[in-house]
């Protein structure tokens, strides 16, 4: 795209105007940390939710709503006191691919890490330099101390994802859109302060993919890291301070096409 397109800006500035709604939490998985008023849950079940967010959303809202129930309906106080004795209860839960391996060691991660940090934020935001323009380094820096553990099991990494691999990261993109965007709408909570909503990328799904490329938006035909940048790429030329807000235009068109999957 050499230029922003008038009549595509107010296409898309209409799409936002119309799903950045309270409306819109409720189906989404979004719903699962707007549960919780408190920033530890948030992150927790942010994290968590985002990571299982493929397949139909109502399947993803019922797996994250039983995490839930496993930490006792408080994700924060359950990580940060429970024992080994109590991840038994996890060893029967799994969402498609993500099964008890990974979960005890979701437990393992959270747990060790907020014994020493008091927010998730500082996981992403310490790896970014002063001249970053995008989230790519706190995105690649999260992965290497997700996995620093000496038994991190290799099995895990596929619901984790990193730039380094060439992955959309199209969960943890999503992950920080909401912890990260804000404004007066309130989908997103906006929580995080150290990354700037420019530096956010989109969270490439199919809904978005398809609408993306139908508006001349993507060319690139592979689905990876670089048409994440792409994309991200020409939304900034219609609003650089928030480009990830056409996430909502373009995820929603998407939806009203073909309803269902996240």
């Amino acid at each position: 795209m050499s230029k922003p397109n008038s009549q595509l800006f107010d296409v898309l500035e209409a799409a936002v105007r119309q799903y950045n709604t309270p409306g819109f939490i409720p189906a989404d998985p979004i719903s699962i940390p707007h549960r919780f008023s408190r920033l530890q849950d948030r992150e927790i079940m942010g994290f968590w939710t985002a990571t299982l967010a493929w397949g139909q959303r109502k399947t993803i809202l019922q797996s994250a709503n039983r995490l839930i129930e496993l930490m006792d309906g408080a994700p924060f106080d359950f990580v940060q006191q429970h024992e080994e004795r109590d991840r038994e209860r996890f060893l029967a839960f799994k969402h498609r691919t993500f099964q008890a391996t990974d979960t005890l060691y979701f437990l393992e991660f959270l747990q060790q890490y907020y014994r020493r940090h008091t927010s998730l934020e500082q996981a992403f935001a310490r790896h970014l330099q002063a001249g970053d323009a995008t989230v790519e380094n706190a995105l690649l820096g999260f992965h290497r101390d997700f996995f620093e553990h000496p038994y991190a099991p290799e099995r895990t990494r596929k619901h984790v994802a990193t730039p380094e691999r060439g992955s959309t990261c199209k969960r943890l993109n999503m992950l920080l859109r909401w912890m990260v965007r804000r404004d007066a709408a309130g989908v997103d909570f906006g929580d995080w302060r150290s990354i700037r909503p420019s530096q956010l990328l989109i969270p490439l799904d199919v809904h978005v993919e398809r609408v993306a490329r139908r508006m001349g938006l993507l060319s690139r035909p592979q689905t990876d890291w670089k048409a994440v940048l792409e994309l991200t790429e020409n939304l900034r030329r219609f609003d650089p301070a928030d480009p990830v807000k056409y996430d909502f235009a373009l995820f929603g068109i998407g939806v009203l096409e073909k309803p269902g999957d996240r």
